[in-house]
């Protein structure tokens, strides 16, 4: 399957811990092992065949790095989803979508996304349940949505499958804001999801069904078998656990 794909590796503004942590001006050039945390995910997205890749930047350091890797650097907007907008008008669809702190990204998981995905989706997104990362990894700490089905943290691989996706792109702006806060999500789509949502009875596929259909798009989940794959280098403790599990 053809795609480009897009890497996210813009700043938030302001110091960041991670980076503060392991000594250098920005997460995307932490070393895991002998690769940046940047060329590693790269080197996962061309081996999976990535035909374009994409880096959103806005540290001058990441994007001479970036420019060594062969990847086209792009300037990153403020805020991923804003990031996103601008990187799939210069890289067109398909695209994948992930971020440079996703070091232990691997091909596979890749290629299993991109075959899960749901014929007719505009955009996908990747998640684990709980039972399946904390049975990869049971000393991780992740942020869960809890739905009828379980409960589910993400995985940093979003597909953008047609150029409707602009428009989800327009609800990941909305779902940043209260990404900690599931219920207010929820509540854009009216006081019966909202209730099925608080009273247990929604899962994550018709959550993302129903967001995707208020935006007049299909929008849809596909659940990682792996739970390694919900792993990204959010705080130091995640960098320590990736070196560990990296050794």
């Amino acid at each position: 399957m053809s795609f480009h794909a897009l890497i996210l590796a813009g700043s938030r503004g302001g110091a960041d811990p991670v980076a503060d942590y392991a000594g250098v001006p920005a997460k995307a050039l932490i070393t895991i092992g002998t690769s940046t945390m940047l060329a590693r995910v790269v080197e996962a997205l061309r081996a999976a065949g990535a035909a374009r890749i994409g880096v959103s930047v806005s540290d001058p350091a990441v994007a001479e790095h970036a420019a060594t890797l062969g990847v086209e650097v792009l300037t990153a907007e403020a805020g991923p989803s804003a990031s996103a907008r601008s990187g799939l008008a210069a890289l067109g669809t398909p695209l994948l979508v992930t971020t440079a702190d996703h070091a232990l990204l691997e091909p596979e998981w890749i290629t299993a996304f991109l075959e899960a995905t749901p014929a007719g989706a505009d955009v996908t997104a990747l998640l684990a349940r709980r039972d399946v990362i904390e049975a990869a990894v049971p000393d991780t700490q992740r942020t869960y949505l809890r739905f009828a089905d379980g409960s589910w943290s993400g995985c940093n691989l979003f597909y953008l499958a047609t150029a409707k996706a602009n428009a989800a792109l327009d609800l990941w702006s909305q779902v940043e804001a209260d990404r900690k806060r599931p219920w207010r999500i929820v509540r854009r789509l009216g006081t019966g999801t909202l209730l099925r949502y608080l009273m247990g009875w929604l899962t994550l596929d018709q959550a993302l069904t129903r967001l995707g259909a208020a935006a007049g798009i299909s929008a849809r989940a596909v659940a990682s078998p792996f739970g390694l794959a919900a792993v990204d280098v959010d705080k130091p403790a995640d960098l320590d656990l990736v070196r560990r599990l990296t050794d």
